[in-house]
């Protein structure tokens, strides 16, 4: 099950890894880095050019042309490998042994204010200078679908989409039709035949405790079209920054690997439910649980502090963690998307939630539920780190928790932002909290904002085809 992992002793320095590889058999060595959408971008070395002082030279690429980094002039940058994040890829042909890189400035040896995966490194940084705690544990659920073919083309004069699930109750392949389909929004935990990517989640499993990670349970979730879900076991934010990229990465070349489509992206079927990325935090010092109390639900004085900052942040944190414009086709206020800026135990109408699963103080956390896995997890992460400390050190009082259903009550409450534009200039407002300790810089905020934007832009500029059906013979 561990065919993948590389030993912890092997990862200790370059001098290490690189005999590991030769004794192993290993043929090439890839690197990889992380933009700022959260797209993994690598390269590949046949291990025989590699050598010890390459390692700590760092490994040169043109900044320029990845998006959101350098302009021409000043186009050339280094990676400096990190060993400890090494294993053996399950997917390439050839033995190869890819790791993240932290991207540095050539001239300067600093790093690079706009790489992502730096971010982590800087909150879990700061968290231990505040004495508040050490460890910040996260636990993301990124849903997901899996699709038997995936369509679409857009021209100035012409927009389409289509995408098939045998599992659908419109599947267009006749051939597929075996009769046992899920109803919309009734594909919570089917057995087969209706679940039918019960085999391929198993498989993904397989691949993902293969490169040493811990998953703790895998299901199909509400949406009738093969939308899944795999949970890992929770981990330090930086370690799970990096497992969240690996997860995507297995998920997609599994099902690639079966013929069929796995999608992150939140909303791509109509009136059915979307895909979410509810992320379980808590703090620890010297090993114990700092969340757990005698307050509400269960929690300590310090997670109602956490939460009063999440709350207050919530549309600043959004640009991240809910980062596209089809994140809010899921985030729509009078349906079961947690729009709602509250707090409540066992309430999934509210944008967080106390899971009361278990009385024990190790196991007391929260939930905020607004997230979506395209969210890049090396900013969103951070993100909301940074506005729970900000409630913390600044005591945000969360206000009353709210246990009752939500849309039979009619209770108004503050919600989300509805667009993407609305989250970027809650952000541009609302930032001064995520530049503590240098975690995110200014340029990185700024260049973030600009790229969003025009990406807002492309979507809000183009005619939808629904527009068509309304407007079309007026």
């Amino acid at each position: 099950m561990s065919q993948y992992v590389i030993p912890s002793e092997a990862k200790q320095s370059p001098a290490a890894l690189l005999a590991w590889c030769v004794e192993n058999g290993i043929q090439e060595i890839d690197a990889r880095f992380i933009d700022i959408r959260g797209m993994v971008e690598h390269f590949s070395m046949p291990l025989a050019m590699v050598d010890e002082g390459m390692f700590e030279d760092g490994l040169g690429f043109d900044g320029s042309s990845v998006r959101g980094f350098q302009s021409i002039d000043v186009s050339d940058m280094i990676l400096i490998p990190d060993v400890s994040s090494a294993y053996v890829d399950p997917f390439f042909e050839a033995p190869t042994v890819a790791f993240f890189c932290f991207v540095y400035d050539p001239i300067t040896r600093q790093p690079y204010s706009r790489d992502p995966r730096s971010i982590p490194y800087r909150a879990a940084a700061y968290l231990k200078s505040t004495g508040i705690a050490d460890t910040s544990y996260f636990g993301p659920e990124a849903e997901f679908f899996i699709f038997t073919d995936v369509r679409y083309k857009t021209t100035p004069n012409s927009s389409y989409y289509e995408v098939d699930s045998h599992e659908a109750p419109w599947n267009t392949d006749k051939a597929g039709k075996t009769g046992f389909m899920n109803r919309m929004k009734e594909g919570y935990y089917p057995l087969p035949p209706n679940d039918q990517t019960q085999d391929l989640r198993a498989q993904m499993v397989r691949t993902l405790m293969g490169i040493g990670m811990k998953v703790e349970v895998h299901h199909h979730e509400v949406a009738a079209a093969g939308q899944a879900e795999i949970d890992l076991r929770f981990s330090e934010i930086t370690q799970m920054a990096d497992m969240m990229t690996n997860y995507k990465y297995i998920v997609k070349n599994v099902a690639h690997q079966a013929g069929m489509f796995a999608t992150f992206m939140p909303k791509p079927i109509f009136q059915d439910n979307g895909s979410g990325m509810h992320c379980h935090q808590s703090l620890w010092k010297d090993g114990q649980p700092l969340f757990a109390g005698d307050g509400y639900a269960g929690l300590s004085q310090m997670a109602l502090h956490y939460i009063g900052g999440i709350l207050k942040h919530a549309p600043s944190i959004l640009a991240f963690a809910a980062p596209t414009t089809n994140s809010y086709r899921r985030l729509v206020p009078g349906y079961e998307a947690p729009v709602n800026l509250v707090y409540s135990n066992r309430n999934r109408s509210a944008a967080i939630r106390i899971p009361m699963y278990s009385q024990s103080p190790k196991a007391k956390r929260i939930e905020f539920r607004a997230p979506d896995p395209l969210a890049n997890p090396y900013l969103a992460f951070p993100a909301m780190l940074m506005a729970g400390l900000d409630g913390i050190k600044n005591q945000i009082d969360p206000g009353d928790p709210i246990d009752v259903d939500l849309f039979e009550s009619h209770i108004k409450t503050p919600t989300v932002p509805g667009s993407l534009h609305g989250s970027l200039d809650a952000l541009e407002s609302d930032h001064a909290y995520l530049l503590e300790g240098g975690v995110f810089t200014p340029d990185m905020l700024e260049i973030y904002i600009k790229l969003k934007r025009e990406e807002a832009d492309s979507v809000g500029m183009r005619p939808h085809p629904y527009e068509f059906n309304l407007y079309i013979d007026l």
